[in-house]
């Protein structure tokens, strides 16, 4: 079963997130924005959400962890929760 280790920031609006992705394809650290600006608890540990399967995110989360590229980081990807930006640490198919 395909397993994957990934990292968000969650945030209310899509200019939001889309901010705060230009600042870290600048240089900013993923761990430093996800701790001042995630409005998910994940925020205060860098946004890590350890390793999940399939199914165990909701569906927008899981189709973009399940085939997006492993270390970039994609987004804004909206779910019920807000819009998120989402690394992808590691994937097993």
């Amino acid at each position: 079963m395909a397993k994957a280790s990934a990292r968000h920031i969650l945030v209310a609006s899509r200019e939001a997130c889309e901010d705060l992705k230009t600042r870290i394809e600048a240089g900013a650290d993923f761990t430093e924005i996800a701790r001042q600006h995630s409005k998910c608890p994940s925020g205060r540990q860098g946004g890590g959400l350890g390793s999940f399967g399939p199914g165990q995110m909701v569906k927008e989360f899981d189709e973009v962890v399940f085939t997006g590229e492993v270390g970039k980081v994609l987004g804004p990807v909206q779910t019920q929760f807000g819009y998120h930006l989402i690394e992808i640490t590691s994937r097993t198919e």
